[in-house]
């Protein structure tokens, strides 16, 4: 009797801790899914807006801008081979070297104007100046501004900036990731943990660098993961 009532304490715990993340990847857009099998004439225009800094603007190695080979474009592509019906826009807001909170301050007139059906934000990676506070702030405003019109959101984790170790548990970066990782589990919003993406690569003995176009930068094949990962939440 004790073993099973052990049992169901530890099932239940299990199911609690799983209540409390972010957005299921598996249901988090599972209307949204259905609406890109439509074919024409039911079917309608979906947009989708990705919101940041130059990682999404598509900078690689500065002042070059490789759109089609930065993850929004990357998700577009592999977007139209699973939804071969769908008329998908993917309209980038992003704005090299910007960080969350100029990008709060244009998130209505600029990104809301589109009536997205999903905003991916992007800003950790310049964040680490302007500060946890100021950043959550941001954040939060734009979340909540999202979610208030009912349009999904995807926060992203920073892809990395090579001056910093993935593996410092005590790095600015990894406090924005934990601090993003926060704000999607309490607002129950998808999340692209992007940073554990890379921190995986490392810990299994490939090189950070194969994967960067500078140093704070992705290349083709670090976008690619960041991408890969935004998939998740449209299969």
């Amino acid at each position: 009797m004790k073993k099973i009532v052990t049992l169901l304490l530890i099932s239940f715990s299990v199911q609690c801790q799983i209540r409390d993340q972010w957005a299921d990847p598996v249901d988090y857009l599972r209307d949204l899914q259905v609406e890109l099998t439509k074919e024409w004439p039911k079917n309608r225009i979906i947009n989708l807006v990705f919101h940041g800094h130059s990682v999404p603007a598509g900078y690689f190695k500065t002042p070059i801008v490789n759109t089609l080979e930065a993850y929004p474009l990357q998700v577009l592509k592999q977007l139209k081979t699973h939804y071969p019906f769908a008329v998908i826009n993917v309209i980038n807001t992003s704005v090299g070297g910007e960080n969350s909170k100029s990008g709060a301050g244009r998130f209505e007139t600029e990104v809301l104007t589109h009536r997205p059906d999903v905003v991916c934000i992007d800003y950790a990676l310049n964040d680490q100046a302007l500060g946890l506070g100021e950043a959550q702030k941001a954040w939060k405003f734009m979340i909540e501004k999202a979610t208030e019109k009912k349009i999904k959101v995807i926060l992203l984790t920073p892809s990395p900036d090579q001056r910093v170790d993935v593996a410092d548990e005590e790095s600015t970066l990894e406090k924005h990731r934990k601090q993003i990782i926060e704000l999607a589990t309490g607002a129950m919003v998808g999340l692209v943990d992007s940073y554990a993406l890379f921190k995986k690569k490392q810990q299994k003995g490939e090189k950070i660098s194969d994967y960067m176009s500078q140093v704070n930068h992705p290349n083709a094949k670090g976008h690619e993961l960041i991408a890969n990962e935004i998939m998740r939440y449209f299969k």
